[in-house]
């Protein structure tokens, strides 16, 4: 009983067994107790024909305690009302309460009569529960059972139950902001658990101004995850995970509002025990820091990866107004960047761009020297403010003094991955 009540109230977590090496206790036929306990083991149903000690009973180890709880998991327990006395009570109700740090969830007899039942003499009453836990801490489970005595008064009790709940993996972000708009999102995310994971889902749910693509897969092997088919993380190891984002249409044509979109999306995770509990963690929404292209914003449309040397070639160059004002700019070409010169004007004006109106010109350049060489050497000048903006590194060429088909594809090849 619990304390002078005739009711008794026992609370039990549902979790899986683990797993355990076991030792089987045989022993010789010339022993004291003969072949009497090797013949206790060959009968046990679970053992597979001509498999001694493999069965399940040999490998599975009931819990012994509370256990861990992770964040993402779904908590389960029973709780148990048993009447310790022979007579039969009535109107016996179960609540159960999850209390956290900032919030009171109700799982069980929030309607104080819809649980009423009827427990007999030596008899039991049994609800199970389950919540999907989300949140970090100490939770504390509030069960509480009323019920009407043999003499017709109200009686109730209450037992308080206190578990942690952990961070089961640990993830970690790295963006890369493109001259392209793209974004390159790097997640790293490590199993902190004391047991190995099984991945079976990581993937970005982007924000409204993105789609998204996964770096993940090989392409020739239908898709297949680079990670193998069973994605089995140890405790402490860590998987990464590589993205891209591109914007959508009606975002580059919004450059204002592309560049002020620092909402990424957000990672959906899915694991699996060893023992095959699912858990499922959602990140907050990924925050990038806003590219800092200032009141314009110069990128390359158009380029070869590998030109010859001392022989021109063109460079298509996009101007966009990211700025609330009407600009009216003059572009000046100081050098190509050391291994390169520009051909051609050295100056010129260009047309006046509305707020978020983009402008293109194509460019001349001499190449003077083998190698990696960068495209820079741009100067624009806001003839309003006599503001101006240098671009040292807009893109990169190689340079080859041999025409071969295979060193352009190489080098192409090469760039490409670079860049």
């Amino acid at each position: 009983m619990d304390g002078d009540h005739i009711l008794s109230l026992k609370v039990m977590r549902l979790t899986r067994p683990s797993l355990f090496t076991g030792l089987a206790i045989g022993c010789d036929g010339r022993d004291l107790p003969g072949d009497h306990l090797n013949a206790e083991i060959r009968a046990d149903m679970a053992i597979p024909q001509g498999l001694p000690n493999t069965g399940v009973g040999h490998m599975l180890l009931l819990p012994q305690s509370f256990g861990n709880i992770y964040l993402g998991e779904t908590f389960s327990c029973c709780l148990c009302v048993h009447n310790d006395g022979n007579e039969t009570i009535q109107q016996v109700s179960i609540k159960a309460v999850l209390q956290m740090s900032n919030q009171r969830v109700p799982l069980l007899g929030e309607d104080e009569n819809e649980l009423l039942q009827q427990l007999e003499g030596n008899g039991t009453i049994n609800q199970v529960i389950q919540h999907e836990v989300k949140d970090i801490g100490t939770h504390i489970l509030v069960c509480a059972v009323n019920y009407l005595s043999t003499t017709g008064d109200q009686q109730s009790f209450r037992k308080f139950f206190k578990f942690q709940v952990m961070k089961p993996l640990d993830v970690k972000t790295k963006f890369y902001n493109a001259e392209s708009d793209e974004v390159y999102l790097e997640a790293g995310v490590q199993n902190i658990t004391s047991g190995p994971l099984c991945l079976e889902k990581v993937e970005l749910e982007p924000s409204p101004y993105f789609t998204v693509s996964s770096l993940n897969n090989i392409p020739e092997e239908d898709n297949a995850l680079i990670f193998g088919r069973m994605n089995v993380v140890n405790p402490h190891d860590t998987r990464q995970y590589l993205y891209c984002l591109k914007p959508k249409l009606e975002a580059r044509s919004n450059p204002q509002a592309l560049r002020q979109a620092t909402a990424i999306g957000k990672l959906d995770i899915v694991w699996r025990t060893n023992m095959g509990d699912r858990g499922r963690l959602q990140t907050s929404q990924l925050q990038r820091m806003p590219p800092q292209y200032g009141d314009v914003r110069v990128c390359v449309e158009e380029i070869n990866n590998v030109v010859l040397l001392e022989e021109p070639f063109s460079v298509a160059l996009s101007i966009t107004n990211i700025c609330e004002r009407v600009l009216e700019l003059h572009a000046e070409f100081l050098g190509g960047g050391g291994g390169t010169e520009w051909s051609g004007i050295s100056s010129r004006s260009l047309e006046m761009l509305q707020p978020g109106q983009a402008t293109q010109i194509t460019l001349s350049l001499l190449p003077l020297q083998t190698g990696l060489q960068t495209i820079a050497g741009i100067r624009l000048t806001d003839t309003f403010l006599k503001r101006t903006y240098d671009y040292e590194n807009l893109a990169q060429v190689f340079v080859t003094n041999e025409r071969s088909k295979e060193k352009e594809e190489f080098f192409s090849n090469w760039i490409n991955q670079v860049a």
